[in-house]
């Protein structure tokens, strides 16, 4: 009789493991709880299973597919492989102020 209940009740109390989550979804609410905690400079992110690494896993999602990653500090830029543009010229070159005459 207490296999039953013991099978019940780990069934029971499993079913939220088993629960499919949108990663959006998930991943508003998990924002909310760290801003709630006076968090400002953070970014969560979220990743394949096989594409967690080292990082922070604060939430599963989609199944259990997907992970959410949490990391500490300022976001991320994003990647780019285009390089950055390098800094404007002046509009006419030759034509810059003299520079003031020293006070004697």
């Amino acid at each position: 009789m207490r296999t039953p209940i013991l099978i019940f009740s780990l069934l029971l109390g499993s079913a939220p493991a088993f629960a499919a989550k949108p990663c959006d979804e998930l991943k508003t609410e998990i924002a909310a709880q760290i801003e709630a905690n006076h968090v400002s400079s953070y970014t969560l992110e979220v990743v394949a299973n096989d594409q967690v690494g080292e990082r922070t896993v604060v939430g599963s999602c989609d199944g259990g597919t997907n992970k959410i990653v949490y990391t500490r500090g300022a976001a991320a830029a994003p990647a780019s492989s285009a390089p950055q543009p390098a800094a404007t010229a002046p509009a006419n070159p030759g034509t810059t102020a003299p520079a003031p005459a020293p006070k004697s």
